[in-house]
C-alpha cells in the first residue's frame, strides 16, 4: 500500500488484512526513531522486527495493520537525514488518512500503536477524528530534551568500568555537541565529524507531549518496561494524570525498550542479544486483546 505525504512523496508500506470479508477495523503502526523500515528494522544488525508479529497477532483478532517505510528507507524515497521530527508526524497523519479512505477499512474503527518516537506522534494524532483508540509503547511524557537527558544518564550509568572515570569529560563533550546542534539552522549538520539529522533533533528537543496527552479523548493503553533505559517508566504516572478519558497503564517487569524481556541488569549493550529473541508474547497479547475490545465493537450512536 502507498500513502501520499503532504509534499507528494509516496510512503510505501504493507497493509495486512484479516481473513474474511471487510470492511475491517485497522491500526496504524508508528515506529521509534532512526532510519527504520516498515518492520522497525535498520540496514544494520539491530533488527527490531516489530511489524510482522504485531500485524499477524492483530489479523487473528480481525484487525488490519498498516506499516510503512520512513523517508529515505526501504522502498520510500527521500533523505532520512533531512527529515524532521514534525515531518515524521505529518507523514503519519497522511498514512492515517490513506488508511481511513480505503473501502476495505472501517473509517470509524482505526487505532494507533506507537513505539518510542512513534508513541509521541500517536499522542499528537490521537485527537484526530479518524482515531478511536491509542496504544503507547515506551512513550515519554516530558519535554524532549528532558527525555533525552534522562536516557543519556541511564546509558552512561552502564558504561564499562574502564570508561567510567571518563564520565565527567564525556558529559562535557555531550553538552557541547547538544549546544552545537541547537545553534544549527540546516536540516543536516556535521557534529563531531558525523553527519546528523539536525532538524529532527532540534524539533524533538523542544517538543512537549503533555498538551497532546491532555487533549486525548479516546481510550489509551500505555505500556513501558520496568527495565526500559531509554524512556522513564515513571512517565506512565504522568500519562495517567494527564489523559482526561479512559486510560490504562502497565509497567511490565523485565520488559526492555526493544520490547523483549531481560531478567538481568538492563543495558543497551544487551540489545543485539535481545533482538535475536521474538517480541514479548505477553505484550502482543495484551495489546491485541485491548484493541480488539475497543475497535471491533460498534461505536456509540451520538444523539442530537
Amino acid at each position: 500500500m502507498t500513502a501520499i505525504a503532504d509534499d507528494g512523496l509516496p510512503l510505501v508500506g504493507t497493509l495486512t488484512l484479516p481473513t474474511g470479508p471487510g470492511p475491517h477495523p485497522a491500526v496504524l503502526l508508528l515506529h521509534g526513531s532512526g532510519p527504520l523500515d516498515r518492520d522497525a528494522n535498520t540496514g544494520g544488525r539491530l533488527r527490531m522486527e516489530l511489524g510482522p508479529p504485531l500485524a499477524a497477532a492483530l489479523a487473528k483478532d480481525g484487525i488490519a495493520t498498516l506499516r510503512y517505510d520512513r523517508r529515505g528507507v526501504g522502498a520510500t524515497s527521500g533523505d532520512w537525514h533531512a527529515t524532521g521530527f514534525v515531518d515524521n508526524r505529518n507523514d503519519a497523519a497522511a498514512a492515517l488518512r490513506a488508511l481511513a479512505e480505503r473501502p476495505d477499512i472501517r473509517a470509524d474503527a482505526i487505532g494507533l500503536i506507537g513505539h518510542s518516537e512513534g508513541a509521541v506522534h500517536a499522542m499528537s494524532l490521537g485527537a484526530l477524528p479518524q482515531v478511536r483508540a491509542v496504544v503507547l509503547l515506551a512513550g515519554f511524557a516530558r519535554p524532549g530534551e528532558d527525555a533525552l537527558r534522562w536516557q543519556a544518564r541511564m546509558i552512561a550509568r552502564d558504561l564499562p568500568a574502564p570508561v567510567r572515570p571518563l564520565l565527567p569529560v564525556l558529559r562535557v563533550l555531550a553538552n557541547r555537541q547538544l549546544a552545537r546542534i541547537k545553534t544549527t539552522s540546516t536540516d543536516v549538520a556535521r557534529v563531531a565529524g558525523k553527519r546528523m539529522n539536525a532538524r529532527w533533533m532540534r524539533e524533538m528537543l523542544v517538543h512537549d507531549p503533555r498538551p497532546d496527552l491532555a487533549n486525548l479523548k479516546v481510550p489509551v493503553l500505555a505500556i513501558t518496561g520496568g527495565k526500559d533505559i531509554q524512556v522513564d517508566p515513571a512517565d506512565l504516572d504522568e500519562i495517567r494524570r494527564l489523559v482526561p478519558g479512559e486510560v490504562e497503564i502497565h509497567r511490565i517487569p523485565d520488559l526492555t525498550h526493544p520490547l523483549r524481556r531481560d531478567p538481568g541488569r538492563p543495558s543497551a549493550r544487551s540489545y543485539p542479544r535481545l533482538m535475536r529473541q521474538p517480541v514479548d508474547a505477553d505484550l502482543l497479547a495484551r495489546v491485541t486483546g485491548w484493541l480488539a475490545h475497543r475497535l471491533r465493537e460498534e461505536p456509540p450512536v451520538e444523539r442530537p
